[in-house]
């Protein structure tokens, strides 16, 4: 008979338990990210120099921070160097996606623009100055109607407030949604108008005959169809049908001559 092993109690420490790895997994979580905050501010201020001022430093810093939660939570030590290098990786690659979603122009265009804005550059320096279209045709080899096509496709995009005040107006503090037309808002003028004609147009249908009335409301009002409308007449469908027809007919020349 084989004898049993004995434990020795003060050998090794036992496992931890999948709750102590939990709890160390997390702990370690947090120190990273506690760590390594700063690195996110360093890299956004190195990238907001070379980007426009509308862009907001917190909303990068912002984007910037998923990007180091994202670096921590799939950081592997045993693949990769230091998490520094590869945190920085990550959140330089979150701020840049985010940059490009917000970007209206296509890579296509940005090329484009690149390309326009170095040839402009180019003439004035060699004219000293500005730079007539024929000149700029010339360098960018192409026709006047192409070069306006381009100036117009890599035309910049100005957002505004329409709370803001128009800086161009007369008027003390006279902000731009007092100024620009809504055009899905119906004029005054308009509206009156055309709660006069629909009075009018009650004022007719109620003089109506008796049938041709409740064949209106009934369809118009209460959605029925024209074979129930016939059942409740106790008349074909073809009648009703006839009744609507010869009624909105009337109707409508009713509203043609009030109209003209």
């Amino acid at each position: 008979m084989t004898a049993a092993p004995i434990l020795n109690e003060s050998s090794d420490s036992p496992a931890a338990t999948p709750l102590e790895t939990d709890a160390n997994c997390e702990r370690a979580f947090r120190l990273l990210l506690e760590n390594h905050l700063p690195l996110v501010r360093s890299i956004v201020e190195r990238m907001r120099r070379k980007l426009p001022s509308k862009i907001e430093a917190d909303e990068l810093y912002s984007i910037g921070v998923t990007g180091l939660v994202a670096a921590a939570r799939n950081y592997r030590p045993s693949r990769e160097s230091s998490f520094a290098s590869y945190a920085t990786t990550r959140i330089r690659g979150a701020i840049l996606d985010e940059l490009r979603r917000m970007d209206w122009m296509s890579r296509a265009t940005r090329s484009k623009a690149k390309r326009l804005g170095s040839a402009i550059s180019k003439l004035e320096q060699e004219h000293g100055g500005s730079v007539s279209q024929d000149s700029l045709c010339a360098e960018m080899h192409m026709t006047e109607d192409e070069l306006s096509d381009l100036m117009e496709e890599v035309r910049p995009v100005k957002f505004i407030s329409l709370d803001g005040v128009d800086e161009q107006s007369e008027a003390e503090e006279q902000s731009l949604h007092e100024i620009i037309p809504d055009d899905s808002c119906v004029a005054p003028l308009d509206a009156l108008e055309r709660k006069e004609v629909l009075s009018l147009l009650a004022l007719r249908m109620e003089q109506l005959p008796a049938v041709p009335k409740k064949v209106l409301a009934m369809y118009y009002y209460e959605n029925m169809r024209l074979s129930e409308i016939a059942t409740c007449f106790g008349l074909t469908e073809s009648r009703i049908c006839q009744i609507h027809t010869q009624t909105v007919g009337q109707l409508r020349h009713y509203l043609t001559n009030l109209l003209a």
